[in-house]
């Protein structure tokens, strides 16, 4: 759902800057969430369930699941990086250009509403890897 609103916005600022800012944002979203994919394949694979609680509750059964896919809990943690748009994967602000990306025509509430989804975005995926690799 994302990349759509990205899309949206971009598209909708009628500027080709932001569409073009649109674009770079989407590359980047698009090949890390295959990435994220993968790794919660990977753990989906290793407990045998689907539900986060059984998740939780096989970690505590054994031990958390941090310590056999430590590599594995590393490349999370940059993809989560890349994925919400943190140094140093900050690449759709495109700062040589002074534009900031699909945003580049919004202020106010707006711009606001788009750095909160931003951080609503860092805060589920912080959640999501505590719950699959660090016992919930």
């Amino acid at each position: 759902m994302n990349v759509y609103s990205i899309v949206i916005a971009g598209w909708a600022s009628n500027s080709k800057y932001a569409l073009l800012g649109a674009i770079r944002a989407i590359a980047q979203m698009i090949s890390y969430e295959l990435i994220l994919g993968v790794i919660i394949m990977l753990v989906l694979l290793l407990t045998g369930t689907l539900n986060l609680t059984l998740i939780v509750y096989y970690q505590h059964l054994t031990t958390w699941l941090c310590f056999p896919l430590l590599p594995i809990v590393s490349m999370t943690y940059v993809v989560l990086l890349a994925e919400t748009n943190r140094v140093p994967f900050d690449l759709p602000e495109a700062e040589a250009e002074l534009v900031a990306g699909y945003n580049v025509e919004y202020s106010s509430i707006t711009f606001a509403l788009f750095f909160l989804g931003e951080y609503c975005s860092m805060v589920a995926m912080s959640a999501l890897m505590v719950i699959l690799f660090f016992g919930g």
